[in-house]
């Protein structure tokens, strides 16, 4: 139950993500959606979304890595 609910916490923002890479993509293209009143709002909320989902799950990877302690480099030990 506990990896069902990590992968949903990993899942959702992915998903905001993507969504935001849409709405710049189709701000460039000029496609506006109806909420939004003007191209460069749909884009600056499009960013938004994006750097805020790439930034949880970043911050989720880091935090799971403190917490278990793990390096993804090793440091080289000197020989004295």
């Amino acid at each position: 139950m506990v990896r069902i609910i990590a992968v949903l916490a990993l899942v959702i923002p992915g998903i905001i993500s993507a969504f935001g890479i849409k709405l710049m993509r189709d701000a460039m293209f000029q496609d506006i959606y109806p909420i939004f009143f003007h191209v460069v709002v749909q884009f600056i909320f499009g960013l938004v979304f994006f750097i805020g989902g790439i930034a949880f799950i970043g911050g989720f990877i880091i935090y799971r890595d403190r917490k278990n302690a793990y390096k993804a480099i090793e440091e080289k030990q000197k020989d004295s």
